[in-house]
């Protein structure tokens, strides 16, 4: 067991650098920056073809790139940054929202830190959960301070977008063992992986969103058809709660979505970033 859980996290790193590679082939306007692992020690990285080219200086600062390379099949990638704070918008696609009105204003919850998740690395179904949903959603990088933001302020915060899987118990949702909030329906452990970079540069209000389980796709849509886009997302939460350098907002999940189950591999592929590979276990 342990040997096919090694070979399905190795094969979900393999696809990742793979993606990762592809994706860059949009343009060198876009940047892609990653954290990693190489040699025990935890870095971000430009990524450069199959090479990370390591920084020099804060993420969301002044960082310079440094002189020498490291060869992606070489490190472990990470959560692509280290936030503060994980907020979510609900109910962002009427192609999601079945037969619920349409929101007046973006609906935020929380979802805990200790709930993201390294592309490649398992989501663990909790021991009593039994309807784990899959939601794939772009997710805002914040990149800038931003409290009471203008639209205008809220745009220029966006220091990239990545690819998030907003993992949902249903029943502890909104089922018959429902909590009087999401902690554990959207917050256990691993039920927010994240990356496998940040893009920079690319047009994030049309991007194609795309969710696949073992090769099927289950989700398909742009971020056109977002009901409240990115900026209105941060003016929203802005207006009552500040965000931080690192802080990131998923934003929503089209479509409707069913359980998965142990042995299955969850896939979150965004136009010009890359996929976001999972294996799903049993916790």
């Amino acid at each position: 067991m342990q040997t096919r859980r090694a070979a399905i996290a190795q094969a979900a790193v393999t696809l990742a650098a793979a993606s990762l590679a592809s994706a860059q082939q949009q343009g060198p306007a876009v940047q892609r920056y990653v954290r990693f692992r190489h040699r025990n020690a935890t870095q971000y990285g430009l990524l450069e073809g199959e090479q990370v080219r390591p920084l020099g200086g804060p993420l969301f600062g002044d960082h310079r790139p440094s002189a020498s390379t490291i060869p992606l099949k070489d490190v472990k990638l990470l959560f692509p940054c280290e936030p503060r704070q994980v907020l979510a918008c609900g109910l962002n696609y009427r192609s999601h929202l079945g037969s619920a009105p349409v929101p007046a204003r973006p609906e935020i919850f929380f979802k805990p830190i200790t709930c993201l998740q390294n592309p490649g690395d398992p989501i663990i179904i909790p021991p009593d959960a039994k309807n784990v949903h899959y939601e794939a959603e772009i997710v805002i990088v914040v990149g800038k301070p931003l409290h009471r933001a203008t639209r205008a302020q809220a745009e220029s915060a966006i220091f990239g977008v990545t690819c998030g899987n907003d993992v949902s118990e249903r029943d502890w949702q909104s089922g018959a063992d429902k909590d009087l909030q999401w902690w554990r329906a959207k917050g256990a452990d691993t039920f927010g992986p994240l990356g496998p970079c940040i893009a920079r540069g690319l047009n994030y209000s049309n991007l194609q969103v795309e969710m696949r389980v073992n090769g099927k796709s289950l989700q398909k849509q742009r971020t056109s058809d977002l009901i409240f886009d990115l900026p209105s997302i941060l003016v929203q939460i802005t207006r009552y709660m500040s965000l931080f350098p690192g802080d990131v907002v998923y934003t929503g999940t089209p479509g409707q979505t069913t359980a998965m189950k142990p042995g299955d591999i969850a896939e979150v592929e965004i136009e010009g970033i890359g996929i976001l590979r999972n294996p799903v276990q049993q916790g």
